[in-house]
């Protein structure tokens, strides 16, 4: 891990909420694993590959209004896994309602692409998943 990695996974929010899906997608290894943990989103599972992880984050942004970001609140190298905690805030694309919360990931990258994410409910459940005290 470098700050190299770490500023991949960041580059990839800053492309999420500038809504370039293509260039927010194209940090993502081709084989990449996300495991959506249960306590994290209600589409909880895990999905492999580009495209399929792509469709996921799709499916799930275009519930949200334009406008709808993501703020970094911490990135850091754990040593093997980049942390990223971001608290999100917009409004819901049908309903109009103020939405917001905060989630956890913890990133593996490989040679420059998103190798593996994993979302947590929050920082402690990711610290912990890292073997790390919350």
């Amino acid at each position: 891990m470098s700050q190299d990695d770490v500023d991949v996974v960041r580059d990839q929010f800053a492309a999420t909420n500038e809504r370039d899906f293509q260039r927010a997608m194209s940090y993502y290894a081709e084989d990449v694993e996300l495991v959506v943990h249960p306590d994290a989103f209600l589409d909880a599972g895990t999905f492999r590959g580009r495209e399929t992880v792509g469709e996921y984050f799709g499916n799930w942004l275009s519930t949200f209004a334009p406008g709808y970001r993501f703020d970094i609140t911490e990135a850091r190298d754990l040593g093997g896994v980049v942390l990223l905690v971001a608290s999100h805030h917009g409004r819901g694309r049908t309903s109009g309602a103020e939405v917001h919360g905060q989630t956890a990931y913890l990133y593996k990258v490989r040679g420059g692409k998103i190798a593996r994410a994993e979302l947590y409910p929050d920082r402690a459940a990711a610290l912990r998943a890292a073997g790390l005290r919350g």
